[in-house]
């Protein structure tokens, strides 16, 4: 490691993104490593997480920017953030306020695939 601190702009610059202009994020707890959640981040969701530390998001079907547990009070407080092999997805470790997912479930994985029916799916 050179020890430089970059700046998030120049770490933006150099990920991989989507055909959006999307990064992934995975949100997992950080007191037992359950994965919580998985939403995208444009450069300025990215950019707030970095200077608040408190998790921000690009809202695809809203096309919004948004931080999570403004209106609900969940909010997600970055305790650690990584980026993976490909410099395409990032993972965060998390202090997890309340409810992660909308549905009011602590994480949006709840859904076994053996469980799971689409037909009992509905729009959220």
């Amino acid at each position: 490691m050179n020890g430089k601190k970059l700046m998030p702009a120049e770490m933006w610059a150099h990920m991989k993104k989507n055909s959006d202009g999307l990064v992934p994020a995975i949100t997992i707890d950080n007191e037992n490593g359950d994965v919580l959640m998985m939403a995208y981040m444009n450069e300025e969701a990215f950019r707030l997480t970095c200077e608040t530390g408190y998790m921000h998001y690009y809202s695809r079907s809203r096309d919004t920017l948004w931080k999570k547990g403004e209106t609900s009070g969940h909010i997600q407080k970055v305790i650690s953030a990584s980026i993976d092999c490909d410099r395409d997805t990032l993972l965060y470790k998390i202090d997890q306020t309340g409810a992660a997912c909308h549905t009011g479930n602590r994480s949006c994985f709840y859904t076994s695939l053996n469980d799971w029916d689409p037909a009992r799916d509905k729009e959220e």
